[in-house]
């Protein structure tokens, strides 16, 4: 039984990577990190990044690096050496967090929460709230 927890390369993600790696670490399962490729250009650093373009997928292979690393030093603080895979997702974040979940046979699905502003959870939604309304596992929100 695999944990799975999903980055987007935020501080809380970095929460997040640190409690399923230590969980992991704790109950000996592997660890999957996923990363989705956001469905919207986003402008980083001044320059603009278009969904599934190459910076995009630059970005998002090296967030997944970075959390592997980050992960592999919160379970070797721990005592565990666990196996830790990344995958690179593309679509809707919470559909392919929770599809992927179910595809790897997942046990528990870790995510942050950023908590963004009232008026802005209602037109966009929020990730981690519909990852919890779409699993059929159990979901670890952090903040």
């Amino acid at each position: 039984m695999t944990y799975l927890v999903a980055t987007d390369g935020s501080a809380v993600s970095d929460l997040a990577i640190e409690h399923a790696a230590a969980d992991a670490g704790m109950w000996e399962r592997p660890l999957e990190i996923v990363h989705v490729l956001s469905a919207e250009a986003e402008l980083i650093n001044g320059e603009l990044v278009l969904p599934g373009g190459d910076r995009a997928i630059e970005r998002g292979r090296r967030t997944l690096a970075d959390a592997r690393e980050l992960a592999r030093s919160i379970a070797n603080d721990h005592g565990a050496g666990i196996d830790i895979g990344t995958e690179l997702l593309s679509g809707y974040p919470p559909e392919a967090i929770t599809d992927r979940a179910e595809e790897t046979g997942a046990s528990r699905i870790y995510v942050g929460h950023r908590g963004l502003s009232e008026e802005r959870e209602k037109v966009v939604g929020s990730v981690a709230k519909t990852v919890v309304d779409k699993a059929s596992v159990p979901v670890s929100i952090v903040r």
